[in-house]
């Protein structure tokens, strides 16, 4: 009975009820009589349909009207049709017009075969906007829309049927209930029941002072879908700890806190506390107050749950150029701003650093395929031919007002040719600005080679975020180089050690060392700790320290040995002071100390280069000083002093043992909070 094919028969509560009539227990019914009970008519006392209470009995429920009733076909099989069609459509579209994406061409001929698609794409997509979904929409509306009249008939249609069931438990012989029902006539019309939750519910707030009962507590919510209210409560008004459970239990997608809840601040608490519940640790350690959240929204950070403090330090004066400057550094590594200081010192005594920018250009190296190696290399002659320079450049300086075309090489591997495009970016660092020419340079090679098809924008040609031979050749970014001359006396009076030891300790290690290692780029002690350090303080891209610290490092006997002549040499210090990180305030206001915050005011890629000499006199300095070090032997206990002190190492101890303990309080807090199945904390 409960199986039947008659979609407007319902099962409820051991009873069946059908178009509004209710039907006797299927349990309880003579088998003679079985015929006449599934007719939904109620029996008179000699076991034949009663006629007489037709006219008593509600009229049977109609079969609800549907939009979806003026299609031929189902529903869910028109929505699949249609929407096969529009996937299909879109596909050979961009299949047949991928080549105009990049070609000069703004209008091309239509064929008979593209106008079919548009049609069935358009219509498709039109009957999608109208229909899909429309029967789910109805049903979701008709179940809103039942009154409260409606829900006292079933509370107390509910009342009757429990005593109705209590009076059959008194009852001896079955036979007699069949004719006690046929007596009673009818039921009332049938209200189905609401829809249960998806989830365990997340307790809504409380409900306000208007309310009628002091005593009565709220229905618990859940929230049904991204974006959606919490039964008539918006999701901002909910408290923070209801919406990081539903966020744990994936009723709201993790991303989606800043749009909901309108605050970041907020959005980034919620986020934190929902990851302490799924992962049952916590977080209290990872400062989140006291940050402007708004400012990286969208721009340098995403699924924010805190910020991260890095110690910022100053190494200086450094005279750099006839100009004193202090260097700021942010590190966790301790002794290496005290070396680096040191090494300010000695060469402010040697009257200062000297600076030169060898070059200026970031390049982005997109990999194409042509149908053949001969095709390929025809591709580079024509690209690297002077008689197309002023095409390719047009091209290209057409997509900023500041990017301007450097140079075009192509290098070919069979039947694949990365086309490697370098400019200029002004202040900026510069890649999205070099990448936006790169596209309008293809576009116009399209127009001559119509058989290209770019396999990548970036084809590892370029070569950014690694340590490359291309890079360590032709440079990237800021090539510069930093020399100093420090007098012997100032070697051994600051520095601590001679210049004959330093010159055999840096052909040793920089020299032999590097090459035995096979390292690209990397003559140096440790020039990535200086540029680290000022990328952090400055808000450059920290994975660009891999290229940007490539580095040759040169002490050399001058005045007849008398003198120490040092110099760095870094091809591709990748900088810039607009974009990026560089606004947001502290590392704008470490920007500020160097005087070259933003865009130069007269001279475009002025303060981006001067950024690149300071990296450089900074590395200059620290590689003096652990050269220094090094040929000393000092090394070793200026870090026992300076970095793995005894105080420091029995304070962090103490502090490690007393977080651990907080650890293990909240983390045994965050699981009693966190909802069954998503804490997994293991018992030690």
């Amino acid at each position: 009975m409960g199986a039947s094919s008659d979609p407007y028969m319902a099962y409820r509560g051991g009873k069946i009820y059908r178009g509004g009539d209710k039907l006797q227990d299927p349990y309880s019914v003579r088998y003679d009589g079985i015929d006449r009970i599934l007719t939904g008519r109620p029996l008179s006392d000699d076991g034949e349909n009663d006629s007489s209470s037709d006219s008593s009995s509600p009229k049977k429920l109609r079969r609800r009207t549907l939009a979806s009733d003026v299609l031929p076909l189902p529903l869910w099989l028109t929505n699949i049709v249609f929407l096969l069609t529009f996937i299909f459509s879109c596909c050979y579209l961009l299949q047949q017009w991928r080549e105009q994406l990049y070609s000069s061409e703004k209008l091309h001929e239509l064929l008979w075969r593209d106008l079919v698609a548009v049609c069935l794409g358009m219509g498709s997509f039109i009957y999608l906007i109208n229909f899909f979904g429309v029967g789910y929409v109805q049903s979701a509306i008709e179940q809103s829309m039942i009154s409260e009249e409606d829900v006292k008939e079933r509370e107390e249609e509910e009342e009757e049927e429990e005593e109705g069931e209590e009076e059959e438990e008194e009852e001896e012989d079955p036979k007699k209930l069949l004719f006690r029902q046929g007596r009673t006539g009818p039921r009332r019309h049938y209200v189905p029941p609401p829809p249960e939750p998806r989830y365990n519910p997340v307790p809504s707030p409380s409900p306000p002072a208007t309310t009628t009962s002091a005593t009565s507590t709220p229905a618990p919510t859940a929230p049904k879908s991204c974006g959606v209210k919490l039964q008539d409560v918006p999701l901002q008004d909910l408290p923070d700890d209801d919406i990081a459970h539903a966020v744990a239990r994936g009723a709201i997608p993790m991303h989606s806190l800043e749009a909901q809840l309108g605050n970041t601040l907020r959005a980034a608490a919620v986020r934190r506390r929902a990851v302490e519940i799924k992962t049952g640790r916590s977080l209290s350690g990872l400062p989140l107050e006291n940050y402007d959240y708004d400012a990286i929204r969208g721009a340098c950070c995403e699924m924010v749950i805190g910020h991260v403090a890095v110690p910022v330090g100053v190494a200086g004066p450094l005279r750099l150029d006839g100009a004193d400057v202090f260097v700021p550094m942010a590190t966790t590594e301790g002794c290496l701003i005290a070396s680096t200081n040191r090494g300010c010192k000695a060469l402010c005594a040697a009257g200062g650093a000297r600076s030169v920018v060898l070059r200026d250009g970031m390049t982005r190296a997109p990999a194409v395929q042509l149908p053949s190696a001969l095709r390929a290399a025809e591709l580079k002659a024509f690209a690297e031919s002077p008689e197309n320079w002023d095409m390719l450049a047009d091209a290209f300086n057409s997509s900023s007002r500041f990017a301007r075309l450097q140079s075009i090489s192509v290098a070919v591997a069979g039947r694949t040719a990365f086309v490697r495009v370098e400019s200029s970016t002004g202040d900026a660092m510069g890649m999205n600005m070099v990448s936006k020419g790169t596209r309008n340079v293809l576009g116009a090679l399209l127009g001559a080679f119509p058989d290209l098809r770019v396999v990548s924008m970036s084809g590892n040609y370029c070569a950014d975020k690694k340590a490359t031979a291309v890079n360590w050749i032709h440079g990237r970014g800021k090539s510069v180089v930093c020399e100093a001359t420090i007098p012997g006396h100032v070697v051994r009076s600051v520095l601590k050690t001679s210049v004959e030891a330093l010159v055999e300790l840096n052909t040793t290690k920089n020299l032999v060392g590097s090459a035995m290692a096979g390292a690209v780029g990397g003559s140096n002690a440790h020039a990535a700790n200086m540029v680290a350090a000022v990328f952090l303080a400055t808000g450059q891209d920290p994975a660009q320290v891999v290229e940007s610290s490539q580095c040759l490092t040169l002490l050399e006997p001058a005045n007849g040995g008398a003198d120490l002549h040092a110099s760095v040499t870094m091809p591709c210090i990748e900088v810039g002071t607009v974009g990026g990180g560089t606004f947001l305030a502290p590392q704008a206001a470490a920007l500020s100390l160097l005087g070259v915050r933003g865009a130069h005011s007269s001279q475009p890629g002025a303060n981006a280069q001067q950024l690149a000499r300071v990296v450089a006199a900074a590395v200059l300095a620290g590689e003096l000083s652990l050269c220094s070090a090094l040929a000393s032997g000092d090394l070793v206990n200026a870090h026992l002093k300076y970095n793995r002190s005894t105080v420091n190492a029995a304070s962090a101890s103490a502090a490690a043992a007393g977080a651990a303990v907080a650890g293990a309080k909240e983390s045994s807090a965050v699981k009693e909070g966190a909802p069954e199945g998503l804490c997994m904390v293991s018992k030690c």
